[in-house]
Parts: C-alpha cells; sequence; structure tokens
C-alpha cells in the first residue's frame, strides 16, 4: 500500500493564529491537536483545518514544512485560496 505524505495548515478559532505541520493523515492530525495532544496547539483550540498540500514524498513533506513554517499571514493566506489546497477532502 502506497503512503500519502501531505503539509497542512491550521488555524485557530480563538485567535487566528496559523500552525504548519506535516503528517500521513491530516484529519487525525486535526482531532489530535484539537485534542490537546500537541504541546503548542493545546492554548489555542479549537483549531480548524484551512489548508492541505499532498507531496510526493516523505523527504519532500519535511522541506515543504519547512519551507511553510518560514511564511508569513500573506503567504499562508495566498496559499489558502491556491489550486494546491485539497483540504476540502479531509472535512
Amino acid at each position: 500500500m502506497l503512503m500519502s505524505f501531505y503539509v497542512y495548515i491550521l488555524k485557530s478559532q480563538l485567535d487566528g493564529t496559523f500552525y504548519k505541520g506535516s503528517s500521513t493523515d491530516p484529519k487525525k492530525r486535526l482531532l489530535q491537536h484539537n485534542d490537546g495532544q500537541s504541546r503548542y496547539t493545546r492554548t489555542k483550540i479549537p483549531w480548524s483545518l484551512v489548508y492541505v498540500e499532498e507531496v510526493a514524498s516523505k523527504k519532500e513533506m519535511l522541506i515543504r514544512e519547512r519551507k511553510l513554517k518560514r511564511g508569513n499571514k500573506d503567504y499562508f493566506e495566498k496559499l489558502i485560496l491556491s489550486s494546491k489546497n485539497i483540504y476540502r477532502q479531509f472535512l
């Protein structure tokens, strides 16, 4: 079975903060964030999944995640509106 790799962006419904991450299962990861299982995100619950992008490999996923973490709010908002965004598949 082939594994899929994704980068994702969450947005805090509490204060609008963005969180960037990577996972093989973005929907499950969102549930973990909203369940308080991540130290960094537990203080800004609830989170919404606003961006998901599929990448070809684990290596590419980690490289793409590092690039996302260097982005700013304007960059994230453009990505969210882009055709790369497949987050609706995970709702």
